[in-house]
């Protein structure tokens, strides 16, 4: 066995605790160079005539990348501590795995070899909201969904839809238009909201905040808003906002301020100023978002910036009832500022829903002292590169989604923000250059997947978009311009998810490799009820899947239609997908 290879390390991802009774532990090996693992483990108190008590257990094998195998087991522990290690074996070598080295019997006249889990304290337990598990979410730009109410339109205001999107245009929409649509919501399935910006802001989009305590005029009033969050809690509609606390805006106060006032600005220490006088070209000499002149980095160390900060947070929770925050560029803020904000945040409503933006290995703000989830752009980009873009196989996407699961524990996966886009990205549709039969499966898979998905407004009803400006079309009201056979499959698949046990977080994910093309795709959800088998087709020609997959199951039902299928006569479609479910 290669030792090296070998990678356990307790807390985080490898060894943690997912309830208050329930310990999950980890471990990696090189891909197919070990046949079994067996956890050896007990109470480092527990020895009879001077021998530790052990147990020993065979761990699952619960998954494989391009280089490593992963193995799974969880364990109980009767008095909530533990000290374990791992017994490993192939056909050449037996193998046992400690945290003071390698041997080959286990020791057992000192626990002190062994990895430690000192305690189970319940206060430790990754615990996100639990509404959030069963969410499907619905991002809405508020400028470009509907217009309700033209008498608050900013100035220069365009006719809805009547000219492509800018990055300096204005439609006019308002809280009104959404909650004159939300029964289009309810009737698809949304169970939450996620609104980009609505603070009062000079721009479009609306990232570049004047006043993080003021609605944007043009969205309407803070009544309005209320009025908005109480018809989205009648329909059972969760509410979400984004919160800028990485940036402010240039014509945000304080930093008016600065620049009238330069040095002398009681606010200069709220920004990271380089140097005085303060100038904004030919680059800015102030830390920015990216190099944007318009977009100052707050300083979230300052006690004043904290402060003013934390009272927003508050505010928005406290006196609208909203749900959570989505926070933006949130990896560039510092930890403690994230962790002061979630005690203030869940001192108000505690389970309320925190979800980081960032788009890469996010451990670091998931160990239950900052963030409930982030956005899951590593799920995205395996997606696309496999269903859109036909840059990797079905079996390379496997090994992504894999390793990807693999670097959270479970309880982080099950809140993890599923997306296929959003108003950074070109639309789904585009990306699939317009192949809806594509873009179906990506919804398939996405909406099966283990975390909470969200829909891109007018993904739904096929709406196409290059990048932004491009994906910030104003909504397609018209029904005669909409995809209503593509809305109906997305409805279907979130009644799916509600409907079945297996289909979204309560199903545990197995991929299936064997002989199959490219281009396929399988995966098996189970649940204590159900199995669903999950079938992935995108290559030009039909696949008829192996008799194999169907062993120990008597009957195949497409969910689709509701037929029986034979297993020797189990088609996928080009281009298609099949959800059979296993009795």
């Amino acid at each position: 066995m290669q030792r090296e290879v070998l990678y356990h390390r307790p807390k985080n991802n490898y060894a943690y605790a997912y309830d208050e009774k329930t310990l999950h532990i980890r471990l990696r090996t090189k891909k197919g160079d070990v046949q079994s693992v067996h956890l050896i483990y007990g109470d480092p108190y527990n020895w009879i005539d001077g021998r530790w008590q052990i147990q020993k257990s065979e761990m699952t094998k619960s998954g494989s990348d391009e280089w490593f195998d992963y193995y799974f087991i969880e364990v109980s522990p009767e008095f909530r501590r533990l000290r374990y290690g791992f017994e490993l074996m192939n056909e050449n070598e037996k193998l046992v795995y400690t945290e003071k080295g390698f041997y080959e019997e286990a020791p057992m006249d000192d626990t002190s070899y062994y990895f430690c889990f000192p305690f189970l304290n319940k206060a430790d337990v990754f615990r996100a909201p639990e509404w959030v598990k069963n969410t499907v979410w619905y991002q809405i730009f508020p400028e470009r969904f509907a217009n309700g109410n033209p008498a608050n339109d900013p100035e220069g205001a365009l006719a809805w839809g009547s000219a492509a999107p800018s990055k300096t245009n204005f439609f006019g929409g308002d809280f009104e238009g959404v909650i004159q649509h939300l029964d289009h919501l309810a009737s698809l399935g949304i169970t939450g909201i996620y609104f980009t910006p609505i603070f009062k802001a000079k721009s479009n989009h609306k990232y570049d905040t004047i006043d993080y305590f003021e609605i944007d005029p043009q969205f309407g009033t803070k009544e309005t808003f209320r009025q908005l969050v109480d018809a989205c809690h009648e329909k059972g509609i969760k509410v979400m906002l984004d919160a800028v606390f990485n940036h402010s805006g240039f014509y945000f106060e304080p930093f008016q301020d600065v620049l009238r006032n330069q040095e002398n600005s009681q606010y200069k220490n709220w920004f990271h100023i380089r140097e005085f006088p303060v100038i904004t070209e030919p680059k800015p000499n102030y830390d920015t978002f990216a190099f944007e002149k318009n977009m100052p980095k707050l300083n979230t160390e300052n006690p004043e910036v904290k402060e003013y900060l934390l009272k927003v947070a508050r505010f928005w929770v406290e006196e609208f009832n909203i749900d959570g925050w989505r926070l933006d560029v949130a990896n560039e803020v510092d930890h403690q500022f994230w962790r002061e904000f979630r005690s203030t945040v869940k001192s108000v409503k505690p389970d309320a829903y925190i979800l980081g933006e960032i788009w890469h290995d996010s451990m670091p703000w998931l160990q239950g002292d900052q963030f409930d989830a982030v956005m899951n752009y590593p799920f995205t980009t395996a997606a696309l590169d496999f269903l859109a873009f036909d840059k990797i196989t079905g079996s390379e996407f496997a090994d992504k989604i894999t390793n990807v699961l693999q670097s959270y524990p479970a309880n982080v996966n099950e809140v993890a923000f599923n997306l296929l886009d959003s108003h950074d990205t070109p639309r789904v549709l585009t990306l699939a250059k317009e192949n809806k039969e594509r873009v179906r499966q990506l919804y398939t898979l996405m909406l099966s997947f283990p975390g909470t998905p969200c829909i891109y407004y007018g993904d739904e009803v096929g709406m196409t978009g290059e990048m932004d400006p491009g994906c910030r079309k104003c909504m397609e009201w018209d029904e005669e311009k909409q995809d209503r056979s593509l809305f109906e499959d997305i409805q279907k698949l979130i009644t799916f998810r509600s409907d079945h046990s297996a289909f979204g977080n309560g199903g545990t994910l197995s991929f299936i490799k064997g002989s199959h093309t490219p281009g396929t795709l399988l995966y098996k959800k189970t649940s204590a009820d159900e199995t669903l088998l999950f079938a992935f087709n995108s290559e030009s020609e039909p696949i008829t899947l192996e008799e194999g997959l169907f062993d120990g199951f008597s009957n195949a039902v497409n969910l689709w239609t509701g037929e029986n299928i034979s297993p020797a006569h189990a088609v996928v479609n080009a281009n298609d997908s099949l959800i059979l479910k296993l009795s």
